[in-house]
């Protein structure tokens, strides 16, 4: 267990005095776009519900099997010793509130799925729901927040389901019933209800078993119900794409009463870790992990960052959000990970062609081949499915083409800085010409010629004016179209200057290799 206690959980949404929720941009951007991490598809599992019901001590146990089966792998019991204390995120007993805000496990867990794709695991606490410090806009924004970002939200209860805990899945489901008039399928994926101390196991066993036919016996709809009883039910079915259930015993006397108790085995009832044993391979064997998707797209790691940000920008509103503003955010953090894909396939093809290693080359062909990256990437953006319909993608693909044109002109800079006649042939013609002139000037003025003076003084004086002006551009990095003009002149000059003198050298030696030919003849 080592390397667990290395790790610790990252803030990424903190709640601010005014009841607001602040992104920790920096802190979830070093752990979501590392080079390991980005590009790989994300599972995310959390667990959120009402304060002081063991949420952090759970994903502790979380925690200890991912480290053993995707880092240790040495085959020894995932639960660890019996007097090994318990490490991970923090947790302790009492009855005042340890978590806040949004947390997420700094060590990512890395494993290959049974269909071979690379994923990588995070484990999301949550602050507690319905203490005496949070507001119901509060509570409403962790359970919300944390159910639109995971792959499997877990629902930590206790001791049984009750109506209140169906109706407040309400606000999930108003937004999922607006989604499905946009998107294909249902837009959480998995919930899966924890029924902690549960004390009726003659009814229904300890476990997913018995889990699976209490949940069927409360979201039972029959005749005589309720038309709002009815309509709370067909929502949350409508909303999840997998809705399960597990039963858990109480960890034991010991557990909830001692103050000093640290998390140990052997302090635990042995129907708890029983059931340990059985729940957490069901969440997180290889085989049962469930990449995160939105609007049927899965999302690698660095998607994750534009959902977080997108969703916390409508949460922080002055009221809570109505489910189409959500719908909103979720199109437009699907446009800007489409753009952002759209915008590596655009670097990746210029950087082949112009890259640092690549040498300088012609803007002719720079131009054609900004123009082939530039359909490749609008056709990569096209190709990825987006939520919000024509009008916010045409809005979007505006930004895009934008983006890449800007990119267009930083690549056209660089290109032109390889360019060793662009950096000293051309301010060595313009001196050759303004030294030119003044000796046009000068023999003018000694046979007294005003014609040559002033045609000598104006070459003079033009060379010198652009030679100042080319100089400005390379330094100071404005007007740098004039600068690119006055490289285009002097490489005109330059090739016509040189046609000249070879078309001149070649009349000379013409007559001489004519006769030498014949004598060969």
């Amino acid at each position: 267990m080592e390397g667990l206690k290395s790790g610790y959980g990252i803030r990424v949404v903190t709640p601010s005095p005014e009841h607001t929720f602040e992104l920790e941009e920096k802190m979830l951007s070093d752990l979501l776009l590392r080079d390991d991490v980005k590009d790989c598809s994300v599972v995310v599992l959390s667990v959120a519900g009402p304060y002081r019901k063991g949420k952090s001590f759970l994903l502790d146990f979380f925690l200890r099997y991912l480290q053993q089966t995707y880092n240790v792998k040495d085959g020894s019991d995932w639960l660890g010793a019996e007097n090994v204390p318990l490490s991970g995120f923090s947790w302790r007993g009492g009855s005042d509130r340890d978590t806040t805000g949004l947390l997420l496990w700094s060590q990512p867990f890395f494993t290959t799925l049974p269909t071979g794709k690379k994923v990588v695991i995070f484990l999301m606490d949550t602050q507690g729901t319905f203490d005496s410090e949070s507001t119901v806009k509060d509570n409403a924004t962790v359970f919300a927040l944390s159910t639109m970002l995971s792959s499997v939200q877990i629902y930590n209860l206790s001791q049984n389901i009750e109506e209140d805990d169906l109706q407040h899945l309400q606000l999930f489901t108003d937004y999922g019933r607006l989604a499905q008039q946009n998107i294909t399928g249902k837009p959480f994926q998995q919930l899966l209800l924890m029924i902690r101390d549960w004390s009726a196991p003659y009814e229904y066993a300890y476990g997913a078993a018995g889990g699976s036919k209490l949940l069927e016996k409360r979201l039972e709809i029959h005749e005589d119900q309720h038309e709002e009883l009815k309509s709370i039910r067909r929502h949350i079915a409508a909303c999840f794409e997998k809705l399960t259930c597990f039963l858990m015993p109480h960890p034991g006397l010991n557990v909830a009463t001692n103050p000093n108790f640290d998390g140990k085995l052997a302090e635990i009832s042995p129907e708890f870790k029983t059931c340990l044993r059985e729940l957490v391979p069901l969440m997180l064997a290889p085989e049962n992990l469930l990449v995160k998707k939105i609007a049927g797209q899965e999302l690698k790691a660095k998607d994750l960052l534009f959902y977080f940000k997108a969703y916390l920008n409508i949460f922080n509103g002055d009221d809570l959000p109505e489910p189409k503003s959500i719908l909103a955010a979720t199109a437009e953090a699907n446009n800007l990970s489409a753009v952002s894909d759209a915008r590596d396939v655009y670097e990746t093809l210029m950087e082949e062609v112009v890259g640092g290693n690549q040498p300088y080359l012609d803007p002719a062909q720079l131009e054609e081949q900004h123009q082939r990256a530039k359909n490749k990437a609008l056709h990569a953006f096209h190709s990825k499915r987006k939520m919000g319909g024509d009008n916010l993608e045409a809005t979007y693909m505006e930004k895009l083409t934008k983006e890449l044109e800007e990119n267009y002109e930083q690549y056209r800079a660089h290109n032109e800085a390889k360019n060793l006649f662009g950096m000293v042939g051309t301010p060595t013609l313009l001196a050759a010409l303004a030294l030119l002139g003044f000796l046009v000037s000068f023999v003018g003025s000694t046979l007294g010629v005003q014609t040559v003076v002033a045609l000598g003084q104006i070459i003079a004086i033009g060379a010198l004016v652009l030679l100042g002006f080319w100089t400005y551009t390379r330094i100071s990095g404005n007007m740098r179209d004039v600068g690119q003009q006055i490289d285009r002149v002097a490489d005109i000059i330059r090739t016509h200057v040189t046609r000249q003198i070879l078309g001149a050298a070649a009349s000379q030696l013409a007559p001489s290799l004519g006769p030498s030919r014949e004598k060969q003849a």
